[in-house]
């Protein structure tokens, strides 16, 4: 059998070193990651209502407004959800 010069040329070396990368890509992906618990979902949505009624909280808390604005306030946003 005849070679055509020594080892597999630059061609071989390049095939070789993006199978290997792609094969660490795989291994990081399909075992590494589930095992480390990164999670990949979304958040949940967020309700505007209940962060509208921490707003209001929040400023009673603060002393912005007094309990009765609060309570009206409380009141019609809840209202509004309906």
């Amino acid at each position: 059998m005849m070679f055509y010069g020594h080892g597999m040329g630059a061609g071989g070396w390049i095939l070789m070193l993006l199978t290997v990368a792609l094969l660490a890509t795989l291994v990081v992906v399909v075992i590494v990651r589930p095992l480390t618990g990164h999670d990949t979902t979304l958040p949940a949505p967020r309700d505007p209502a209940a962060d509208a009624e921490r707003v209001l909280a929040d400023r009673l808390a603060r002393g912005d407004i007094d309990t009765t604005e609060y309570e009206q306030r409380l009141h019609a946003l809840r209202a509004a959800r309906r």
